[in-house]
């Protein structure tokens, strides 16, 4: 036993020192860094949720069906995100990093607006993939960022507050959603400068899309940080100095299997639990679907930030103390934590108990969110904005793909009843969340294997 504490001191002494190699940015320039960025990723999801609020003026304008708003709302959108998100992945390895979110910052603003003049159902599906292609430059560039800005046992607290940018962003459109339909009801029509009357739904996507600018100048503030952990044969040419990028792959076939797959069958559930958590009171409760959408909204803005923070410093704390696999064991740490008061939550006899309940699981829930740390850590540099466009292409995949659409199917087809929909949401989370807890277990020890491999290497 102390033969393996030895081991696991050295490993991390090791790690630490390939790591502070070269001076790292100051601590008040590096947390500026993560501030911008997670400014940045905030908006990015206010602005890819606003459609979502704005069906019915939206088909009512365009006289399209609801199939159609499904394709703006889902394909439009992430199928070029997913997409597009590899080779502006290899880009970001290989050019200037904060350069690149800048012009997808700039990019998505645009399309963002663009949405709000758009004609027609075909200039609105380009407007929306534009979005998708703006927002697929950010973070592949960005956590390859942060990891060349923070030492390893301070890099899971940076990257968890960027993560911050994912619930606070859906909460905040979530919130905006109960006020939205109602102001546009107010106010069908809005006089805009240069431009007329104009329908008031529209102007919501000039509203949201007007702070890319303040991010664009802000992101000029920041320097593209030098790389670090190259490969030790660094003076030798590129093709000698690591393998290539599907050969480090298959390397790493088990560890990178456990986060992905495990990762994913989070996203199914908790992708799967936002799209249909409203829809979930209105129809067990009677409550008005802009009103639940408040108060979820505030539980994913609050406590998902509070999860993603305390799984960051949960996860630094074990791993300085040279705990290797701290990343995985956070993840699993999350489920078997949040997903209990999750599966009670939606079989609550009142809506009281369901959002208290929702209210202590998603604090637990969000702290799987050092998934991409890890990802970082089993990853050379020259790979891993090509390895994080992957990692989110897989978990957006099956998470963002598949999750809505399963509860729904569930519904439909085995319960045969819209207010079975608590039995839908219970049944994917009771069966997904242990599944992916028993994946992330059986990929510990593969996962330490390929950190001393990095600490080699490095």
């Amino acid at each position: 036993m102390a033969g393996g504490n030895t081991g696991q001191d050295d490993l991390h002494g090791r790690m630490t020192d390939a790591g502070d190699t070269a001076d790292f940015p100051r601590p008040a320039y590096a947390w500026y860094t993560v501030a911008v960025l997670l400014l940045a990723y905030t908006l990015s999801f206010i602005d890819r949720m606003i459609l979502t609020l704005l069906v019915a003026p939206i088909r009512a304008a365009l006289d399209i069906s609801d199939t159609q708003v499904s394709l703006l709302i889902g394909l439009a959108f992430a199928l070029f995100y997913t997409l597009l998100g590899l080779p502006i992945a290899w880009i970001a390895d290989r050019w200037n990093r904060r350069n690149l979110i800048l012009i997808g910052v700039a990019l998505w603003s645009a399309m963002t607006a663009g949405c709000g003049f758009a004609g027609s159902y075909a200039t609105l599906f380009l407007a929306r993939m534009g979005v998708g292609v703006g927002e697929a430059a950010l973070s592949p560039a960005a956590y390859s960022m942060l990891s060349d800005t923070f030492p390893r046992d301070r890099l899971a607290r940076a990257m968890a507050v960027y993560s911050i940018g994912v619930p606070l962003g859906s909460g905040v459109a979530m919130i905006l959603g109960s006020f939205v339909v109602q102001a546009v009801l107010a106010a069908p029509m809005v006089h805009l400068p240069l431009v007329g009357p104009v329908e008031a739904w529209r102007t919501i996507f000039l509203w949201v899309a007007a702070p890319g600018i303040l991010v664009c100048l802000l992101l000029l503030t920041l320097r593209e940080p030098l790389r670090r952990g190259m490969t030790r044969a660094d003076a030798e040419p590129r093709e000698a100095a690591a393998p290539g990028f599907v050969a480090h792959l298959r390397a790493q076939r088990v560890a990178l299997g456990a986060l992905f797959a495990g990762m994913s069958l989070i996203g199914l559930v908790m992708y799967g639990v936002i799209a249909w958590v409203p829809t979930f009171f209105a129809r067990t409760y009677g409550m008005d679907v802009s009103q639940a959408g408040l108060w979820f909204g505030l539980i994913m803005a609050t406590g998902g930030a509070a999860g993603l923070v305390l799984g960051g410093t949960l996860a630094d704390r074990m791993f300085a103390r040279g705990r290797t696999d701290a990343h995985l064991r956070v993840m699993r740490l999350s489920i078997l934590l949040g997903g209990p008061p999750l599966l009670a939550a939606v079989l609550m006899p009142n809506p009281a108990l369901a959002f208290i309940l929702l209210a202590v699981a998603f604090p637990m829930l969000t702290m799987h969110g050092v998934g991409t740390v890890a990802l970082q850590f089993i990853t050379p540099n020259e790979y891993r904005a090509r390895a994080t466009a992957l990692y989110f292409f897989v978990v957006n995949l099956v998470g963002l793909g598949f999750g809505p659409m399963l509860i729904a199917l569930l519904t439909d087809h085995l319960f045969m009843d819209d207010g079975a929909l608590r039995y839908s949401i219970a049944l994917v989370t009771g069966i997904a969340l242990p599944l992916a807890a028993v994946i992330l277990t059986a990929g510990f020890s593969a996962f330490a294997r390929d950190i001393e491999k990095m600490a080699d290497a490095a």
